[in-house]
């Protein structure tokens, strides 16, 4: 209906990086004994275990209508997408937050440090790819709009949890980077620790914000304000419509239910009524592909003779 970016794409990059993230920082977890890397390699297997469910509630959201869901299943990529928020916020944030604090009150020196230092470059630079390919799509859907609002505004759930864990495992790498940094230079292991637990609250946050975003589908949220009020001005200007009275909208997925209640200008006969009727919806549907499901209530106005002049006269040539 808006724009939008391409999901599955940003999805696809992101499970590529946060692959091969993972598979350096376990190794440089295991040759160094440092709580960041070790708590930066559960946060990105944990990564690379969303992505992949993102990618089955897509699927899941493409299954056709049925008798039991008349609406189709669109609003399953909210369900997954809530979990994947669960789950940054539990496997993610949690465990670091808890893997720091054990640290603080053991800490262990590091071991071969420059594994660390090099696998978080390597990291950091992969998650910049990840992150880039993700913004891409994201200005594809934002418009005008700054990142923020478009976060708060996006109705694209996948790609606002994507957007979070790219953003989440970039700054996240970033403190990992820094903590080790401050330990070899320092000779003190606390700022590893203590850059766990900076990483866990940090995932923590960023799991609490996309919850809330996706709360709000899954109650179920009408399309963005500025389309709402753009769709309103379209059917304001049709020929056959004197007054919008009320319009409801429900974004399920990628698909868009619309209810209207107009007051119509009145007609001869029923047929042409439904005639009128059918063609806006078939120019709506037309112009905002994403309307899968309208739901027309007309209404009329007291003077049929002046509605009638009124038609004829907004009709076309």
């Amino acid at each position: 209906m808006a724009g939008s970016g391409d999901s599955s794409r940003a999805i696809l990059f992101a499970l590529g990086a946060n692959f091969a993230i993972a598979c350096a920082k376990g190794v440089a977890a295991f040759f160094t004994g440092s709580s960041a890397m070790l708590a930066e390699t559960v946060h990105s297997l944990a990564d690379c275990g969303n992505q992949l469910l993102l990618l089955l509630g897509m699927k899941q959201a493409r299954r056709p209508a049925s008798p039991d869901y008349p609406l189709g299943y669109g609003k399953a990529i909210y369900f997954w997408s809530f979990l994947v928020a669960l789950m940054l916020f539990s496997v993610g944030g949690m465990f670091s937050v808890y893997e720091g604090w054990h640290k603080l009150h053991a800490p262990e020196p590091l071991k071969q440090w420059w594994w660390a230092v090099g696998v978080l470059v390597f990291g950091i630079v992969a998650e910049s790819v990840s992150m880039r390919a993700c913004l891409v799509e994201v200005d594809k859907a934002r418009g005008d709009r700054n990142l923020w609002t478009w976060f708060r505004e996006s109705r694209q759930a996948e790609l606002v949890v994507i957007f979070g864990e790219d953003l989440a495992a970039l700054f996240g790498l970033v403190f990992a980077l820094i903590a080790v940094v401050l330990s070899v230079v320092t000779g003190n292991p606390i700022w590893d620790a203590i850059g766990t637990i900076a990483i866990g609250v940090l995932l923590i946050v960023v799991a609490v914000f996309v919850a809330i975003e996706v709360k709000a589908l899954l109650i179920g949220q009408s399309v963005d304000a500025a389309v709402q009020a753009e769709l309103r001005a379209w059917l304001e200007s049709q020929p056959q419509v004197r007054k919008v009275i009320s319009l409801i909208t429900l974004q399920l997925g990628n698909d868009v239910m619309v209810s209207v209640q107009a007051e119509m200008l009145e007609r001869p006969s029923s047929r042409e009524l439904i005639e009128d009727i059918n063609a806006i919806e078939a120019a709506m549907k037309a112009k905002y592909p994403a309307v899968r499901w309208s739901f027309f209530e007309p209404e009329f106005g007291d003077a049929r003779g002046h509605d009638d002049q009124d038609y004829a006269a907004r009709q076309p040539g």
